[in-house]
């Protein structure tokens, strides 16, 4: 089903997704403190958590020093929580990275809390394509189903196109989701 190259590559984006980051239960590693009030990574005004860590490298990636696994810090899963409380007047949460899907399991955690808690709707980026995610399954596929939308697949500096709504290139879609399941209900 992967439509973006040889099953060579799919192989290797499976190989990449399996890498889930080590944290300690209860806490998440970030890149960078939770934003609020942010129009450029949704629908509405968001909350943007911004994830450490990523297999993908993408050339011309607008956030290199998100790969690194052992930068950021590590951040207590609840302390977030207590914060996203404090956020007012906000349509959801946006996952942005680095790579969210290799910490798919603390993810998800915070994902299904504000939608239960805040009532907001989530989203999520990831260099990764729904393909490989719902092949690879596990944490990865359980985050995936707690989405709204993903804004899915690598950034290609070759395809970049300032124009796109949400996608910095041609290749990446905005797939809306059906939450709880992961089925794709359109794609933009």
């Amino acid at each position: 089903m992967e439509r973006r190259g040889p099953r060579s590559n799919f192989a290797s984006s499976l190989d990449r997704i399996s890498r889930q980051l080590d944290t300690p239960e209860g806490y998440i590693r970030l890149s960078g403190p939770l934003e609020h009030d942010n129009i450029v990574n949704g629908d509405g005004l968001r909350a943007v958590l911004w994830t450490q860590g990523c297999p993908n490298h993408c050339p011309g990636c607008q956030n290199p020093e998100t790969w690194d696994y052992e930068a950021g810090y590590l951040a207590k899963i609840d302390d977030l929580k207590k914060e996203l409380k404090t956020f007012k007047g906000q349509a959801g949460l946006t996952f942005c990275g680095g790579e969210p899907f290799v910490q798919a399991k603390a993810c998800k955690e915070i994902a299904d809390w504000c939608r239960k808690e805040l009532g907001w709707n989530v989203w999520s980026f990831s260099g990764f394509t729904y393909e490989t995610i719902k092949e690879y399954s596990k944490e990865p596929w359980e985050f995936l189903k707690s989405l709204d939308a993903l804004i899915d697949g690598p950034f290609i500096l070759a395809q970049r196109d300032l124009s796109l709504k949400y996608r910095g290139s041609k290749n990446q879609r905005l797939l809306h989701l059906e939450q709880g399941t992961g089925k794709i209900l359109s794609i933009e």
